[in-house]
């Protein structure tokens, strides 16, 4: 029998990106009682600055122009981003020997659980960036194992949130009808950047079955993220419908959608492009026109959801967009649109497409160079570390079993 049971729903965005308006610190890390409060609430949201960072190198080496000096402030910022991963995964370990239940909280909260996705993400985005561009620095063989070691990890990492995130989301985790935002999508995108980063990787394993394993298994990828993507993404739309942008912290989160849109733009061009060596004729002409036939149409669904995203944003903003670390989803995603671009624009010749694909990259450049600073000084200040201060919310209902 189905009953109606009332409850509210909270909808904090994780343990990390409580507002903090109206916080004024006069010291470093002044809004906290002790120093050691920083580890406390680090929950996994905060590997999206690495990928936020990431994305910025990697995007400036796919694309179609060169402008003199950008690959060397590119492979700067590569290197900043795997600052960042070591720093976080050192701090990680710290918080997970110190406040191992909290750690724990973080899967079972309903909102911050789907962060999980970006601890997988967020090495495979420093692997690729060390292929494309740290091996100008450390050689192409070092550049090469640390990709290899970053990949796996992170693949592996993100196969099994995708099944373990949704799966306490049907099976623990209270859902209401107003539930379903950008952030579902976190732990399903990983795959999809698997098949995308893994594409560098595949003619540079031995000729035969190698190859041809590596290959299959990064399109399997993009099947998985692509399938539960086409799932999640109607939701969103329903919900942006029914109960409109919600909370204002939450709005960013709407840019997640092109994470998935963008990245399977990238992954299917990148694959298709390799898939001759290990393919035979014709299998390997098809995957190179599958990476057209679906990423020009794709692409465009891309680019309308980014002048939405854009109009509800700065829609909310007119009201008052607190800073949140939601705030990286303005990164990230925007960043796999530049290398989907990219990439279609290097398949096709194409000159408008490396017009937008340069036109996306300046957007990048400034959502990053906004979204890093509010961060910093969020975390000088210790306004990042603080406990979650859940958002008001009115009461739903939900069908119990």
């Amino acid at each position: 029998m189905t009953s109606t049971v009332p409850t509210t729903v909270s909808t904090t965005v994780s343990p990390a990106d409580a507002p903090t308006a109206g916080r004024r610190p006069h010291r470093l890390l002044g809004d906290l009682d002790r120093p050691g409060d920083l580890f406390r609430n680090l929950g996994p949201n905060w590997y999206a600055s690495v990928m936020g960072t990431g994305i910025v190198a990697t995007a400036a080496a796919a694309l179609p122009v060169r402008v003199p000096g950008l690959r060397t402030a590119a492979t700067a910022v590569w290197a900043v981003a795997a600052g960042l991963l070591v720093v976080l995964t050192a701090a990680w370990a710290v918080h997970w020997t110190r406040y191992r239940e909290q750690a724990r909280a973080h899967a079972h909260h309903p909102v911050a659980a789907h962060f999980w996705g970006a601890p997988a993400m967020a090495p495979m985005t420093v692997g690729a960036g060390a292929l494309a561009l740290g091996r100008d620095w450390m050689g192409l063989r070092p550049a090469l194992y640390t990709d290899v070691a970053l990949w796996s990890c992170g693949t592996l990492l993100g196969l099994v949130t995708c099944v373990w995130i949704p799966y306490r989301a049907m099976t623990d985790h209270p859902v209401a009808d107003d539930s379903a935002f950008g952030g579902w999508l976190m732990p399903v995108v990983p795959p999809m950047v698997s098949a995308a980063t893994g594409a560098a990787l595949v003619p540079r394993l031995p000729a035969g079955q190698a190859r041809l394993t590596m290959l299959l298994a990064c399109y399997a990828m993009f099947g998985i993220s692509l399938f539960a993507s086409l799932v999640i993404i109607p939701q969103i739309w329903a919900r942006l419908v029914r109960h409109k942008t919600g909370p204002a912290p939450m709005t960013p989160t709407v840019w997640i959608v092109l994470g998935p849109l963008g990245q399977s733009v990238t992954a299917a061009n990148l694959l298709g492009g390799v898939a001759g060596s290990a393919l035979p004729r014709p299998y390997a002409t098809g995957a190179a026109v599958f990476g057209l036939l679906y990423g020009v149409p794709v692409w465009g669904f891309a680019m309308m959801w980014l002048a939405l995203a854009s109009a509800l944003t700065v829609r909310t903003a007119r009201n008052g967009l607190p800073f949140t670390l939601t705030w990286w989803s303005f990164t990230f995603p925007v960043g796999t649109c530049v290398t989907g671009t990219s990439a279609l624009a290097v398949r096709l010749h194409a000159t408008a497409l490396e017009a937008v694909a340069v036109a996306l990259y300046v957007l990048l450049v400034t959502a990053w160079a906004v979204v890093a600073c509010r961060t910093a000084r969020g975390s000088l200040r210790g306004t990042l570390f603080l406990p979650p201060a859940p958002l008001p919310a009115p009461a739903r209902t939900l069908s119990a079993g």
